[in-house]
């Protein structure tokens, strides 16, 4: 005898039903407890007595189902889709095939179609994974560093973003401040922190934002390097760029487990504010070191002596770049209007590149040469450009500053369009004698006339 397949309702229907044969319950009981009426109890019960326990088995089973869709059908749909729609996810694909093609099937049909003939992976197929990566073996080695855009003050503040640099061969937190948004002079002040602290480590890694590294790679100018990029080349600093979150893990990892301590430390501290809670963080950071810290497989330092005078540190952390001088002595700087002042110099300077120093407090200079430029500023419309491409990163900073401008006063009013002047009609019509030319033609022949005469 061969096996049998049934269900777990028809065993536990077969076993009902022994018991009622063997009169150890009633039909009552027994439609009771299978959820069936008493008449379809004793036909249940007449059909197992007759043929035995198999009977039982739904007579469908194994068969094809009524409703099932013709396998033609199935397999130019299949076509379609391996054809037209071979990128297509089954919901968009479904939709598809409904509307160019009267093929109306639920997106799961799609979905178990597309499964079966090899062109969709379920999630659970798609799912890669991340092999570790072993530490570096020394301190100082390789720092990561990343910006956390959190509530760190929940409702007592507004959001802020801390940046983190953490030793990877240790996970010993290097540095925490606590800044307006992710920009490049955040990443300035933190650099000279850590910096002064612990010195020069061999190399820095970070993600791919545009701090970092350059988004255009053709770009002309910026010399295929950012401004943070030039600063860490001139400090003899490596940035390296992780292609992945999962690389840099040790970096995510630590923001996540701060963003749950950090946020409830500051609570209970009552720290609402980014000042008090820069002066809050060392402390932090001595607990969570002394829970968290791993040893090195190796005991060296690597961190080098910064070995640079204040004044040309000064000169290294800020923005730097080039402009060219215009011949009456002018060139622009973000939406300024520069003018050096006339000297011995500058008499020079038309048609050659001076170097721009912006520093973090505002401060400006031009210097030709290392020697710095006396010049005067006429300042323009000084406002967000309009439709401005804003970073994620720095939108909260940016909307702020939009903020305090709209209060200061209401904006300026602008024309639309192709920005033509406004026709203003005189009265008189066109008679096609209106011009100058013909108004003078006429003139002349009039003054003729009473010559003549």
């Amino acid at each position: 005898m061969g096996l049998v397949i049934m269900s777990e309702r028809e065993l536990n229907r077969i076993e009902v039903l022994s018991q009622v044969s063997q009169g150890r319950m009633t039909a009552v009981t027994a439609a009771n407890v299978l959820g069936l009426s008493r008449r379809q109890v004793h036909r249940l019960l007449k059909t197992f007595q007759a043929d035995g326990p198999a009977a039982i088995r739904h007579k469908a089973r194994g068969r094809a189902s009524n409703n099932r869709i013709d396998p033609a059908v199935r397999d130019f749909a299949v076509t379609l889709v391996r054809e037209t729609y071979i990128d297509f996810g089954p919901t968009l694909a479904a939709e598809m095939l409904a509307e160019h093609h009267g093929l109306k099937v639920s997106r799961e049909t799609v979905r178990k179609w597309m499964q079966d003939a090899g062109i969709w992976l379920s999630r659970r197929q798609r799912r890669t994974f991340h092999q570790p990566r072993l530490r570096r073996e020394c301190y100082g080695e390789l720092i990561q560093i990343d910006g956390s855009d959190h509530h760190w003050f929940e409702d007592r503040g507004p959001a802020c973003t801390l940046l983190v640099f953490i030793d990877d061969a240790t996970s010993t937190l290097m540095h925490l401040e606590f800044v307006t948004s992710e920009s490049t002079f955040s990443y300035f002040g933190a650099l000279e922190a850590y910096l002064h602290a612990h010195g020069r480590p061999v190399a820095f890694y970070s993600d791919k934002h545009t701090v970092f590294r350059v988004a255009s790679q053709g770009a002309k100018s910026g010399h295929g390097m950012t401004q943070f990029g030039r600063v860490l080349n001139e400090l003899n600093i490596e940035i390296l760029c992780a292609n992945s979150s999962q690389a840099k893990g040790r970096v995510e990892r630590a923001n996540r487990t701060l963003q749950d301590r950090l946020v409830k430390e500051l609570r209970l501290a009552g720290i609402s504010d980014m000042q008090s809670a820069n002066a809050f963080l060392p402390m932090f950071m001595e607990r969570y070191n002394a829970r968290f810290a791993k040893a090195p497989r190796r005991p060296d330092d690597l961190h080098r002596a910064l070995n640079v005078e204040p004044d040309r540190l000064a000169d290294i952390l800020c923005f730097r770049d080039e402009r060219y001088v215009g011949q009456q002595l002018a060139f622009s700087y973000q939406r300024l209007r520069i003018i050096l002042q006339e000297n011995e110099i500058t008499r020079g300077l038309p048609g050659k590149y001076v170097d721009t120093y912006e520093f973090a407090d505002g401060r400006l200079e031009f210097r030709w040469k290392g020697v710095s430029l006396p010049y005067s500023v006429f300042d323009k419309d000084q406002r967000v450009t309009h439709a401005a491409i804003t970073e994620n990163k720095h939108l909260s900073a940016v909307l702020e500053h939009i903020k305090a401008e709209q209060d200061k006063a209401p904006p300026k009013k602008r024309r639309a369009g192709k920005q033509r002047s406004r026709y203003e009609p005189t009265g008189r019509r066109n008679t096609g004698w209106n011009s100058l030319a013909d108004q003078k033609r006429i003139a002349d022949r009039k003054a003729s006339k009473g010559c003549d005469s």
